[in-house]
């Protein structure tokens, strides 16, 4: 494979100092957070100093928000005034091993364990333990906003100043197509490939083997480009070709380079989601182990109470989770009328809202407007 663009480059941002900092959960995974400044001292803690969080989906990682391609979301913050910018890579992180392995983790598991730890770390890293005196926002995308959503109307993190949540939160509704998808592929990759996990690198595989087949296999019926991991990331995630995205709105590396962005990624979370979506569109438990009981059963009943406020944000193209944000808009207008916000973005999807080529001028200052709201 020859790369365009280094695997994990932190090039895509400059005039900043970087720093990584790992943590530990309470299942005993070590998770990291990447911390974005530009200026020396920023490590104390100063009252009214914002900082931003920002989570990524399933398959992807920080990767996403600090591509060099364009002017990316840590940039645009930092650039915007943010003081300090955190990337999470939790679980769901191709830069971490844990969705090349078997497991049954679920986006409960991310709410339990994976959001506090990295709320506490960020809060333990910058002086203020407590959340007293620096302003937390956070911005998360995919299944990396319902963990999110689930951890803050769950009650397991508190103290955040505003929270963007983009395509799906508490209420998932996909495509018709993807529901089909939902309930065949894991038997066909699990059971009748025997495969742990689904790569959309297949193609990239350095002898012939069953995921190549499959991934060939695909791309004959989708002749939209010539990227084979863009292929398979429309069978994986969503429908349409293709799924994730509009191809007018990336740059070409960025597409050329789909997959080294997203990464292999086992079938439990595609469980769980489907599992939501048979009990009426609703965000439920996985499961019902005692270490989940700090959850709750129905995440809106308690909506009222949560005062931290929402933009709930969703391209009008999205092909991966449709209008589910529409549906949580309106179910957490009944609760809280007012506190929260709506915003759908015109000629976008599900993927391009942040990893397009133009988001800083169609995307971004929409973020920056309501973290300044409600600073």
């Amino acid at each position: 494979m020859v790369r365009e663009i280094a695997l994990h480059t932190l090039e895509g941002v400059t005039d900043a100092e970087i720093s990584q900092h790992g943590f530990c959960t309470g299942d005993g995974l070590g998770l990291s957070l990447l911390r974005f400044v530009r200026s020396r001292g920023s490590s104390s803690c100063a009252k009214g100093r914002r900082a931003v969080m920002i989570v990524h989906g399933l398959t992807t990682s920080s990767d996403m928000f600090i591509q060099p391609e364009h002017r990316n979301l840590v940039s645009f913050l930092l650039d915007e005034g943010i003081d300090e910018v955190w990337t999470l890579d939790f679980r769901m992180s191709n830069r971490h091993p844990y969705n090349l392995q078997p497991t049954r983790y679920s986006m409960d598991d991310c709410a339990v364990y994976d959001i506090p730890a990295a709320v506490a770390a960020i809060r333990r890293l910058t002086g203020d333990p407590a959340g007293n005196e620096l302003q937390l926002h956070v911005i998360a995308h995919c299944l990396g906003s319902m963990s999110v959503a689930m951890a803050l109307f769950g009650g397991t993190i508190r103290g955040i100043r505003s929270c963007v949540l983009n395509s799906v939160a508490l209420t998932p509704h996909v495509p018709r197509w993807s529901m089909v998808k939902g309930h065949v592929f894991p038997f066909i990759v699990e059971r009748i490939l025997q495969q742990p996990y689904v790569s959309p690198r297949w193609s990239d595989d350095p002898r012939l083997t069953l995921g190549k087949l499959l991934s060939k296999g695909v791309s004959l019926f989708h002749r939209e480009c010539d990227v084979p991991a863009c292929h398979m990331l429309s069978l994986m995630w969503g429908t349409g070709w293709p799924a994730l995205y509009h191809h007018h709105n990336l740059d070409e590396r960025t597409h050329r380079r789909g997959g080294d962005l997203y990464g292999p990624v086992g079938l439990n979370y595609h469980r769980h989601v489907m599992k939501m979506l048979r009990r009426g569109h609703r965000t439920v438990r996985m499961r019902k182990a005692p270490e989940y009981d700090v959850l709750p059963d129905d995440y809106l009943v308690a909506a009222e109470s949560i005062e931290t406020p929402c933009l709930l944000l969703t391209g009008r193209d999205n092909r991966v989770f449709s209008d589910s944000n529409l549906h949580c808009h309106r179910a957490l207008e009944k609760a809280a009328p007012g506190r929260h916000r709506l915003d759908i973005v015109e000629g976008y999807g599900h993927q391009d809202v942040f990893m397009g080529a133009r988001v800083d001028r169609d995307v971004f200052p929409r973020l920056m407007d309501f973290i300044s709201a409600n600073a």
